[in-house]
């Protein structure tokens, strides 16, 4: 029976426009827990066993934020089913902030890329165009794994298809930029595969985030970055650093400061401005830089 709801529920949610894959993966994980309990409602004494099984506060946060709704909607047709309370549940996650790296750091990532032994030589350019192209472009990594032929478009523009908040867009490329992805295209157009995505693992199947993120781990030992840091740099935060960058040479005038924070938020495929302005606040840098700027707008300077 709750299987039935929980179907009833997603198909109602997905005619408002919401994408619901982790949904209904964890109702779904709900109901069977509820079904071998012989449950047809939802129990408060069984949604904690389920939440509670989440390996993290955070996890724990979301299994519960899930049901809840699922459980409001349940209770308004049937008062049998129980509405669990999530103050117990709430946690604020803190993003932690981003390593920003040097230039000299990425550049020393993208070259660790011909010191993967494992690796043929047309693999090790793949990892150097695919890291370089997040780092100058300011990709998701998902991104950039979902990237196809036809999303080049003439005149260097890459089409993101397939981006968070089913926001596409389009993103120009420096010619430096589309002469390194030209050059591994001429490569990639040889491997026969059933897809047509740019980059690949070594079976021929799309390259997994998993796959990426063990090989960049090797690339930063091999370039030698931030070895001591206990919370290792991330692929993702080259976007953080393309993002910090950019906001660095915002222009000094206020209609400046605001066109340019508009444009690098279209460019980076933000929903809202405020995950852009961010930014700022994730780097200490740059918060005295635009402090200092505010201080001039104060004074009358600008």
């Amino acid at each position: 029976m709750l299987g039935q709801h929980v179907e009833r529920y997603l198909s109602l949610r997905a005619t408002l426009g919401y994408k619901l894959r982790d949904t209904r993966r964890e109702l779904n994980t709900y109901t069977r827990l509820a079904r071998s309990r012989g449950e047809e409602f939802i129990m408060n004494e069984t949604a904690a066993a389920w939440a509670n099984s989440a390996p993290s506060p955070n996890a724990r946060s979301e299994k519960m934020k899930k049901l809840i709704l699922f459980a409001k909607f349940l209770h308004a047709e049937d008062e049998r089913h129980q509405v669990p309370f999530f103050e117990n549940y709430r946690y604020r996650y803190v993003r932690p902030l981003p390593y920003i790296y040097s230039p000299a750091e990425i550049s020393a990532l993208l070259a660790a890329s011909a010191g993967l032994k494992k690796q043929r030589p047309e693999r090790r350019r793949m990892y150097s165009v695919l890291l370089g192209l997040i780092a100058v472009t300011g990709l998701r990594v998902s991104e950039a794994l979902n990237l196809t032929f036809a999303d080049i478009e003439e005149g260097g523009v890459l089409r993101i298809r397939q981006a968070k908040h089913d926001k596409p867009r389009l993103v120009p490329l420096h010619p430096t930029a589309l002469a390194e992805v030209n050059q591994y295209l001429s490569v990639r157009r040889r491997w026969s595969f059933d897809h047509d995505y740019l980059f690949t693992a070594r079976t021929g199947a799309p390259l997994s985030h998993k796959t990426l993120h063990c090989t960049f781990l090797t690339l930063l030992k091999i370039a030698g970055i931030a070895p001591g840091r206990a919370r290792r740099p991330r692929i993702h935060d080259l976007r953080h650093t393309f993002a910090t960058r950019a906001l660095e040479t915002a222009p000094a005038d206020r209609k400046g400061i605001a066109e340019h924070f508009v444009g690098l938020s279209t460019y980076l495929g933000h929903a809202d401005i405020k995950a852009t302005y961010w930014y700022l606040e994730a780097t200490p840098e740059l918060m005295q830089e635009m402090a200092s700027v505010s201080e001039k707008f104060v004074g009358g300077a600008l």
